[in-house]
């Protein structure tokens, strides 16, 4: 966990100081992009290759669905209380 603050820390010092380089930015933009693609297809090259994840695929669709119905209903919820209490006055 200290290695990914660390990181995570390192970049946003790095960050501070490359942000006026506005070429360097639009091609790391594609860079990223690029690299959450294929951090993508290696998730689903190691989800298609486990046996256990693929026989119940369908209960752990089941989960995800809920979780992900229930991630969202909270986020809409609660960013209509912010609305109403904080930015309606």
């Amino acid at each position: 966990m200290v290695t990914v603050i660390s990181i995570m820390t390192a970049g946003i010092v790095i960050g501070l100081f490359i942000r006026n380089m506005n070429g360097f930015l639009k091609k790391l933009d594609l860079v990223i992009i690029l690299a959450i693609f294929l951090l993508l297809f290696f998730l689903g090259l190691a989800i298609g290759t486990n046996e256990m994840i693929i026989q119940n695929l369908g209960s752990y669709g089941l989960i995800a669905l809920m979780l992900t119905t229930g991630g969202v209903a909270g986020s809409v919820a609660l960013a209509f209380l912010v609305y109403k209490f904080i930015f309606k006055r």
